[in-house]
């Protein structure tokens, strides 16, 4: 009877907080996910109020919003987009994987993390944060942008590409060895083909088999369902995010609305108690020490992100402006990079801190780079205005001023 108590007294505490700090961040315009970082580092070994009773219960649920976050994430594409997507943007995600996964990886051989060590930190500085940045979009209103769908398009490389990272990483961090790591991106590689292509013949009767007019059957069914095929995709070795996330992928139309609306709040709940439990998990006073490599490496990547994000917009005919708008939206990173972090931390503790520190930096700093790569251009683009409409009046230019094309496509754009 007393461990139940503790249980609930702790374990209110702990939502209670998580709610009122939410409630902070979105009052500030700030992503929650920090907020919770830093209140699973208050709440851990070391920090100033540490969880005892609750810290098993914690645990079932970080697993479960890992799970939920995967599913909701799947549930917001469908596989006809995912298969557009990889046909038009997969030379700009070759281009994300390279500048963003690199700086990861050799910082990990610098610090003396062996191989695993490197793919996982890797993992951690490519993945940007789709949360976040579809927030940042809505909040700065920008979604009927014309490089939003680049934006988007480079999220769903990223997405997609978690679906065969995991696996692998997954497998090397078992110990298996890279020809275990090659069965299991090959058993990876079939999953996900088979899922798109059951999804795109025959997803309506997948949805129809779990629709229900009752939405307590339907959350019943949908649950159950990826509860099930992540543990049965844990078990293969492919990653109970992975299976979660091909769950959404089947899903469509009515049915994959409904459960978003369903499972949003309940995502949200699991979600930020797995933001704490990785904080929970982490020593506040291993943080200090990799403060420095945490500020150069995410100097760096978000340096790296913004030239993808001007790479894809120039594929797609964008401006600079645009481009530079899509560059400093992507810069964020956050849940994505902390599933990574908590699958190694088992075997590389070390990238626990480090990815905090560095997730803290960037999802503080990604909402920042979006807006002042809107209000910068925008400063240069009327001071440019300007000096065309001065060269225009001059009677003295004999070449006279032309109108750019480019600034012309930006003006529509930012209209």
């Amino acid at each position: 009877m007393h461990d139940t108590t503790a249980l609930l007294v702790e374990l209110g505490a702990v939502i209670l907080t998580l709610g009122l700090i939410g409630r902070l961040a979105g009052r500030v315009g700030l992503s929650p996910i920090p907020l919770y970082l830093l209140a699973g580092l208050a709440f851990g070994q070391g920090g100033l109020m540490p969880l005892y009773a609750s810290e098993g219960f914690v645990a079932a649920g970080a697993e479960i919003g890992v799970i939920l976050l995967l599913l909701m994430l799947g549930l917001e594409y469908s596989a006809s987009d995912l298969v557009t997507s990889l046909r038009t943007q997969y030379p700009s995600g070759l281009v994300d994987l390279v500048l963003n996964a690199t700086p990861g990886a050799v910082a990990a051989l610098l610090l003396g993390w062996g191989p695993v060590g490197a793919v996982a930190l890797a993992g951690v500085t490519w993945i940007s944060s789709s949360g976040v940045i579809a927030k940042v979009l809505t909040d700065l209103g920008r979604l009927g942008n014309r490089e939003t769908p680049v934006i988007l398009g480079v999220l769903v490389i990223e997405d997609l590409s978690m679906a065969l990272y995991l696996p692998l990483l997954t497998a090397l961090l078992a110990g298996v060895g890279l020809a275990g790591g090659g069965v299991a991106l090959a058993i990876a590689l079939g999953t996900v083909g088979a899922v798109l292509y059951v999804a795109l013949r025959h997803g309506r009767l997948i949805s129809r088999a779990v629709s229900s007019d009752d939405p307590e059957m339907l959350l019943l069914v949908v649950v159950g369902l990826t509860v099930l095929v992540a543990g049965i995709a844990q078990r293969l070795q492919v990653s109970a995010a992975v299976g979660a996330f091909l769950v959404g992928i089947a899903l469509s139309g009515e049915v994959a609305e409904g459960v978003r609306r369903l499972l949003s709040p309940l995502r949200d709940l699991f979600a930020a108690v797995f933001f704490v439990f990785f904080g929970l998990s982490t020593d506040p006073a291993a943080i200090p020490p990799v403060l420095v490599p945490a500020l150069l490496l995410a100097a760096v990547t978000a340096a790296t992100k913004i030239a993808t994000g001007w790479y894809a917009a120039r594929r797609a005919g964008i401006g600079g402006r645009g481009r530079l708008r899509a560059g400093g939206a992507l810069v964020a990173r956050g849940e994505f990079s902390v599933v990574i972090a908590g699958l190694a931390a088992a075997t590389e503790p070390r990238i626990g801190p480090l990815a905090t520190a560095y997730v803290l930096l960037l999802v503080l700093l990604g909402p920042l780079t979006a807006r002042w790569a809107g209000s910068g251009t925008a400063r240069r683009g009327r001071s440019r205005g300007r000096g065309l409409g001065r060269r225009r009046r001059s009677p003295d230019r004999r070449s006279g001023a032309r109108d750019d094309p480019a600034s012309s496509e930006e003006s529509a754009a930012a209209r």
